[in-house]
């Protein structure tokens, strides 16, 4: 019997942990409008997490240009671009990093957790100095 135990901790444990972290993709949903907007991928490259955006749902704006973003990523695609940049752990919080806004072409200070209570659930935290703006972003599961 516990061998059956232990392999039943060693095939579902990890899928715990995965499913209660920041990695993955992610379905944006506008705070204002409640819209579906895209699907970003949340991933780790060099010790840092980075968020790009791998699919916009909205048919007429799969083509779109960043017009203004700014440096190399001025006039370039939204589809592919990367919005959340130099994340680091901070306890139950993503912290340290930016979030981009190709729509209003603002940067803003970042802060990522999952939802404590619904692990599908990432909260997604915008600021500028004390203001910031929350969207719940939904894990998209495959």
């Amino acid at each position: 019997m516990q061998k059956y135990f232990s392999l039943i901790l060693i095939l579902v444990v990890p899928f715990l942990s995965v499913a209660q972290d920041v990695f993955g993709k992610w379905k944006t949903v506008d705070d204002e409008t409640g819209e579906e907007k895209s699907i970003v991928e949340i991933y780790e490259d060099n010790g840092k997490v980075y968020g790009k955006i791998v699919d916009i749902l909205n048919p007429e704006r799969k083509g779109a240009i960043c017009e203004k973003c700014e440096g190399e990523e001025k006039n370039k695609p939204v589809l592919g671009l990367v919005l959340i940049k130099n994340m680091s752990k901070d306890g139950d919080y993503y912290t340290s990093g930016t979030i981009f806004d190709p729509e209003r072409g603002k940067k803003y200070k970042c802060r990522l957790a999952v939802d404590k209570e619904d692990k599908n659930t990432l909260q997604v935290r915008g600021y500028i100095a004390f203001l910031y703006a929350t969207q719940y972003w939904k894990r998209v599961l495959e």
